[in-house]
């Protein structure tokens, strides 16, 4: 068992290059400083509400008027209060999806919410209101519009900037921009003027990250929260361009419910294989978002379809857990307000996530380790029932981790493997159910260059 730890990243390092040329280009790929900021609050939510929250659609028909939206009331700082209870960390609002219907006060269309019997901006009572309770704030502003007719003219493309330029300069910091290439295949054939709107956004929010069809976060390639087995955020920056291909997202309302059960058909987007091919290459993260009912719009037909505060957790540790973003939908009701049951396994899953640190046993910073560092061993002083173990490598050196393995040590001194893994990244949460030990050991079996490892950290 012993000369199997001398295979290690200071050796063998899985028979892959340490430290040549190659291998330099790839760890000089690194965040900058919207996406570092990121890594540090991996989880928040969507709010998916307007006018289909009003006539229970899941996409809008094309046909509806202010008058459709009969939602009198509405309750943001219950809408902040549950969703800070989850532990998410923001929340990024719907402010117009395909319908073309605003929830704000625009210049530029009467097809909004100041023209409702509503008539208050919830962008601003949202914005507000996160800002008072401590989140971030974000915006959702659909490319598609079912309802302007300057649809696929260049008229509408200065119609979406003066848009967006009203949700970036008049409701505070925004922290994520996020966009998709949804579209109707009915719709008329428009490409997006892309360059422009991130542009836009530079110049007036540049603290903010730019999601999905955007440089700096993409999409994990499903809904249903499955990642690939190495998450990595070094991938090549061809990726960003296929981000924006509209052929590559949904078509129609049907596929808004069935794409949780698709999975990327790229597996592999950064192992050294794919990398070597690629001359550019780029730091993209990835970002998963799921629902928490069946569709992303509230409807009451649904509230049996709340996921389990369980299934939740484990969704939680699958994606945050491995080098990847969160974003759950959480649908405000027709009455404005999260329903009691979406609320319940909110404030649950919050109590879970927070119980991961809750009992630390041993927590080291490590940094940058040394050749003697082919394997670390960390003593307890006395035997304890380990839940959960979580490392994170300090990024701001790029993604270098490329397999690690833990195992614990016994009362009689004899080390057995307990986990096998690949990438680290900004997080890795390993879940352990009450495993007895009085130690651990720490091997990196291959790296890209010298690992650099922020903390490791072990909880009962």
């Amino acid at each position: 068992m012993i000369k199997s730890f001398d295979k290690n990243w200071t050796t063998t390092n899985d028979n892959l290059p340490l430290n040549d040329s190659e291998t330099e280009r790839y760890i000089s790929v690194r965040p900058n400083e919207n996406q570092l900021r990121l890594a540090q609050k991996p989880f928040y939510c969507f709010i998916h509400f307007g006018m289909n929250t009003a006539t229970g659609r899941e996409w809008g028909a094309g046909v509806e008027t202010v008058k459709d939206f009969t939602i009198t009331k509405i309750d943001t700082a219950q809408w902040v209060r549950v969703i800070k209870s989850s532990g998410a960390t923001g929340i990024i609002l719907t402010c117009k999806h395909h319908d073309g219907f605003c929830l704000w006060d625009t210049q530029y269309t009467d097809f909004c919410v100041k023209n409702t019997e509503f008539k208050k901006d919830i962008v601003k009572l949202l914005s507000d209101e996160c800002a008072k309770q401590g989140l971030d704030f974000g915006i959702y502003l659909s490319p598609w519009d079912m309802h302007d007719k300057r649809y696929g003219t260049k008229e509408y493309d200065d119609y979406f900037c003066n848009q967006l330029t009203e949700l970036l300069t008049n409701y505070g910091k925004i922290f994520e921009v996020w966009f998709d290439g949804a579209k109707g295949s009915n719709a008329v054939k428009f490409e997006y003027d892309w360059d422009r709107y991130h542009e836009l956004i530079r110049t007036l929010q540049p603290q903010a990250n730019i999601a999905i069809c955007g440089p700096d976060i993409r999409w994990v390639g499903n809904e249903g929260g499955h990642i690939r087995q190495s998450e990595y955020s070094v991938v090549p920056s061809a990726l960003r361009d296929v981000e924006k291909i509209m052929k590559n997202s949904k078509q129609n309302e049907k596929q808004t419910m069935s794409v949780q059960k698709y999975f990327s058909s790229d597996e592999d987007l950064g192992s050294r294989k794919v990398l070597k091919k690629n001359a550019y290459l780029c730091w993209y993260p990835a970002e998963a978002d799921v629902s928490i009912r069946k569709g992303w719009f509230y409807s009451k037909d649904e509230n049996m379809t709340v996921k389990s505060v369980k299934k939740l957790f484990n969704l939680y540790l699958d994606t945050v857990g491995s080098n990847c973003t969160l974003l759950f939908n959480v649908p405000p009701t027709d009455k404005g307000i999260i329903h009691r049951k979406d609320a319940r396994v909110l404030k649950k899953l919050g109590a879970m996530i927070d119980s991961i640190e809750l009992n630390p046993v041993l927590v080291q910073s490590l940094g940058e380790l040394t050749k003697d560092n082919g394997y670390i061993d960390f003593n307890f002083n006395d035997e304890k029932e380990l839940n959960y173990i979580v490392i994170s490598e300090d990024i701001s050196f790029s993604q270098r981790v490329e397999s690690f393995e833990i195992f614990l040590k016994n009362k009689n001194g004899k080390l057995k493997r307990e986990y096998k893994g690949t990438v680290i990244g900004a997080k890795k949460i390993i879940r352990l159910n009450s495993k007895k030990c009085v130690g651990a050991r720490f091997i990196i079996r291959s790296s890209r260059s010298t690992p650099i490892i922020k903390s490791i950290g072990f909880y009962e």
